[in-house]
């Protein structure tokens, strides 16, 4: 088996894990559908990231007729849109039966599907996926936030926050005879 740079592949159902999430929902009813969708994107970079997950977060297109398209947002997150007559559910489907025939040429042996919907917890769990509920997922989302912050914050308060801590040995040796009256 390959190496892998990550160390699982998370599909994601986009609209259903909107529509679970109440931020979300919120955002998609006050403000549309795009932005609801930005910001499930940048959730999920962010998390991706932390947890080191390949993300790829699929969103329905089936009323629209357009052809399958995808984009790239980072080295670790990608977005898809199905083309036209196709659900997400059917696109996570076929995905999950072409990684389980072709699990060993994979660069990754783990895939997690996260959804609500039940009928397509059952499918994705039978082709040997793990599973996560949209409510779990968040609780995921918002550790891994947390994880960030609080880093970014212990960073901040570290020991550099003081003039001396920044200075050379040589020069904070000096500074310690100076006090001491020792020149």
């Amino acid at each position: 088996m390959l190496s892998s740079p990550y160390q699982a592949l998370l599909l994601v159902d986009g609209y259903n894990i909107i529509g679970h999430w109440s931020d979300l929902k919120k955002s998609r009813d006050r403000d549309g559908l795009e932005v609801a969708r930005d910001r499930l994107i940048e959730h999920l970079i962010n998390y991706a990231a932390v947890v080191t997950y390949r993300t790829k977060i699929v969103f329905d297109a089936h009323y629209q007729k357009n052809p399958r398209t995808s984009e790239e947002y980072s080295s670790l997150l990608s977005v898809h849109y199905t083309g036209y007559a196709e659900t997400a559910d059917t696109y996570i489907e076929k995905f999950c039966a072409a990684f389980q025939r072709n699990k060993y040429q994979q660069p990754c042996s783990r895939l997690i599907v996260a959804t609500s919907d039940r009928a397509q917890q059952l499918t994705v769990v039978g082709y040997g996926a793990e599973w996560r509920s949209a409510r779990v997922l968040a609780g995921e989302v918002a550790a891994a936030a947390y994880q960030t912050k609080k880093r970014k914050q212990t960073s901040k308060k570290s020991s550099r926050r003081f003039l001396f801590n920044t200075l050379d040995p040589i020069a904070q040796q000096r500074l310690k005879q100076w006090q001491r009256g020792i020149y």
